[in-house]
């Protein structure tokens, strides 16, 4: 499969079979994420994995949804920002290099058949006591991880028109 393809076979999965990720394919999927660029090589990813029922129902305070605390894996994407760079106007690229890692990851778990969904819209404060963080490292994201129930899949999308400006703001061009 080429990367097209696979680009537009990961799709967000709220739905997953009650079978656990091979230890071979989560690593994989890891692996990816860790391969990811960062902003002058910093690296300020942190990966924390729940593959024990008991961990990821401790989730359930910062994001309480069945489909994502009941998948076989959750990962939480997480930045150090005591690592992290930061712009001369004080921008941290933190969030975008877990970004990066995060997509790194998603596309991996697509591309071994694996499902999973980006999880921001938790409680930051409830994920940062259930994970033990220490105050330097944020949760960013979530995603779940495991394979994908049968369910219907929204792939629609904006045109390229839509969303790409030549030379300038409302610039056009044809092709």
């Amino acid at each position: 499969m080429n990367f097209l393809e696979l680009a537009a076979k990961r799709h967000s999965v709220r739905s997953f079979l009650d079978k656990p990720v091979e230890n071979e394919l989560l690593l994989k999927v890891l692996e990816a994420a860790r391969l990811a660029p960062s902003a002058c090589n910093n690296q300020p990813l942190v990966l924390i994995v729940l593959q024990d029922a008991r961990s990821r129902q401790k989730l359930a305070s910062a994001y309480n949804r069945a489909w994502f605390l009941n998948a076989p894996v959750i990962i939480a994407v997480c930045c150090d920002h005591s690592q992290s760079w930061n712009r001369n106007d004080g921008k941290d690229f933190g969030d975008i290099d877990i970004a990066i890692a995060l997509d790194h990851l998603t596309l991996a778990a697509a591309d071994l058949d694996l499902g999973t969904c980006w999880i921001g819209a938790f409680r930051q404060h409830d994920a940062h006591v259930a994970l033990q963080l220490p105050k330097h490292i944020e949760p960013v994201a979530f995603t779940p991880l495991g394979y994908p129930a049968p369910s219907p899949v929204n792939k629609s999308r904006k045109s390229l028109d839509e969303i790409v400006h030549w030379e300038c703001f409302g610039g056009k061009k044809s092709l």
